[in-house]
C-alpha cells in the first residue's frame, strides 16, 4: 500500500555496490527502514544528498505490514538546508543528533509529537540564530521529555546519575547551568563554559543509558568534542 508522509533521515548504510539502506523516522508510520537501489551509481536519478543525516523529506512509500525493509516510491526535500551541509560545526552536530536518535528510537516506533519536535529542532539548527555550543545539551534534554524520562529538576537529574552522592555542594556549577537549560532550552543567550558543557554532555549520555536498553556508545561524540 502506498502512503504519503513526512520523514527525517536518521542514518544510512551502504548496501551492495550502489544501494543503501536508510532509516527514516516518519511522522505517520514511525521509524522505518527503506532500501534505495542504485542511488550511489553515477547514473542514478535519485540523489545521495537526500539521505544525509537529518534531511527533511516528503515521501510516498510502500508500507507492507511486518516487512523489515520497504521501498520509496517518491521522495523530495521538504526543507532545503541553507547552512547545515556547508558548516562543519552544524554538520557535526547533525551527525551527533542523528546517531543519538538511531539509538533512542526503535524500529516502528511512532510518535508524531516527537517527530514535530525533531523537525522544529532541525530547522532551528539550520538557522542563523542557533546557539551551537549548547544545542546538543538542549536537544538531549528536550528529547528525553518526549521519550518519557526527563528530569524535573537539576537535583533530580544528578541524584539519578550519582545515587551514592548525597551532598548539596556536589556539582553546584553543573546544576546551575543545567537548571538554566531546563528552564530555557535552545536559548542562544545561555553561555556554558566548555569544561562544564563537556561534563554535562557526558552526564546526559549516561542518563540516556540508564533509561534506554538500546543506548550504547555514541561514536560521533569525539567529532562533537573537536568542534569549537
Amino acid at each position: 500500500m502506498l502512503k504519503k508522509t513526512q520523514g527525517i533521515v536518521i542514518h544510512y548504510i551502504k548496501y551492495r555496490e550502489s544501494s543503501i539502506i536508510v532509516k527514516i523516522f516518519t511522522r505517520d508510520l514511525g521509524l522505518k527502514s527503506y532500501i534505495v537501489n542504485g542511488v550511489r551509481s553515477a547514473k542514478s536519478k535519485s540523489k545521495m544528498a537526500l539521505y544525509q543525516p537529518l534531511s527533511l523529506l516528503d515521501l510516498v512509500v510502500y508500507d507492507k505490514e511486518n516487512a523489515s525493509l520497504n521501498r520509496i516510491s517518491e521522495v523530495k526535500l521538504n526543507y532545503p538546508f541553507q547552512r547545515i551541509p556547508f558548516d562543519f560545526h552544524r554538520s557535526g552536530v547533525a551527525m551527533f543528533v542523528g546517531e543519538v536518535l538511531s539509538k533512542a528510537i526503535y524500529e516502528n516506533y511512532q510518535n508524531e509529537y516527537l517527530f514535530d519536535f525533531i523537525y522544529q529542532s532541525v530547522t532551528f539548527l539550520d538557522s542563523e540564530t542557533v546557539g551551537l555550543s549548547t544545542y546538543p545539551l538542549s536537544f538531549l534534554l528536550e528529547t528525553s521529555r518526549f521519550l518519557g524520562f526527563a528530569p524535573d529538576t537539576a537535583g533530580e537529574f544528578f541524584e539519578q546519575i550519582h545515587p551514592d552522592i548525597n551532598s548539596p555542594a556536589f556539582a553546584q556549577e553543573e546544576k546551575k547551568y543545567f537548571a538554566e537549560l531546563l528552564k530555557s532550552p535552545f536559548d542562544p543567550g545561555i553561555k556554558v563554559p566548555a569544561a562544564i558543557r563537556k561534563r554535562l554532555l557526558d552526564e546526559l549520555l549516561t542518563f540516556y543509558k540508564l533509561h534506554l536498553d538500546t543506548f550504547f556508545e555514541v561514536r560521533s561524540l569525539e567529532v562533537l568534542r573537536n568542534l569549537r
